[in-house]
């Protein structure tokens, strides 16, 4: 993957998780579409701040993982 599509990336995640944690996304994924980003049948139950603490968390391991592929290009891969 190339470094433009790397940061590209990382940058859609960004905004998306601002939107979640900041700008009052996490409401919307309250329910049975907190399915849709947490992925964990528990989540249903979970309320606004639990999802955006969730998704905050998420996002810090997304962090690590974008510092390490900008040094190691072999680490820009998905492995699905």
């Amino acid at each position: 993957m190339s470094i433009a599509l790397w940061l590209l990336l990382y940058a859609a995640n960004s905004l998306f998780v601002y939107w979640v944690v900041w700008a009052g996304g996490a409401a919307k994924f309250e329910g049975w579409r907190s399915l849709l980003i947490v992925d964990w049948l528990p989540a249903v139950t979970w309320t606004s701040e639990q999802i955006a603490l969730y998704t905050l968390l998420i996002w810090t391991g997304h962090t690590l993982w974008f510092l390490v592929g900008l040094f190691v290009p072999e680490a820009r891969t998905f492995f699905w």
